[in-house]
C-alpha cells in the first residue's frame, strides 16, 4: 500500500468511532475473532487502547495487523486504524486510489 492510499484511508477514518477497546486483557482469541469479523464487514476499523492496558497503540499495531492479515493505517494517541479488503461482495469497498 502506498503512502497516498494510506493517507486517504486515514482521512476517511477520522470520522469513524472506535468499535473495539483493548485493555488489560490484551489480545485474546475472542478479540481477534471479533476484529476479524469487523474487518470483513467494514474493511476499515478504529480501535481504542485503554489507559489501563499494558501496551500503547504504537506498540500493538504491528502485532494486530500481522495476526489479522490487515494493513496498519495509523496509531495515533490511543487509537489504532486497520484496513483489510473484504472478500464479501455485498458491501461497498473503499476506493482509496481516487
Amino acid at each position: 500500500m502506498t503512502g497516498k492510499e494510506r493517507a486517504k484511508l486515514r482521512s476517511i477514518a477520522q470520522n469513524l468511532s472506535p468499535i473495539y477497546q483493548l485493555g488489560k486483557g490484551g489480545i485474546t482469541e475472542n478479540v481477534l475473532n471479533g476484529l476479524s469479523e469487523a474487518l470483513e464487514a467494514k474493511e476499515l476499523i478504529k480501535i481504542s487502547v485503554l489507559n489501563n492496558a499494558d501496551f500503547t497503540a504504537k506498540e500493538i499495531i504491528d502485532e494486530l495487523s500481522n495476526k489479522l492479515n490487515a494493513e496498519p493505517i495509523s496509531a495515533i494517541g490511543n487509537k489504532i486504524v486497520l484496513y483489510k479488503r473484504s472478500s464479501r461482495e455485498d458491501i461497498k469497498h473503499f476506493e482509496y486510489n481516487e
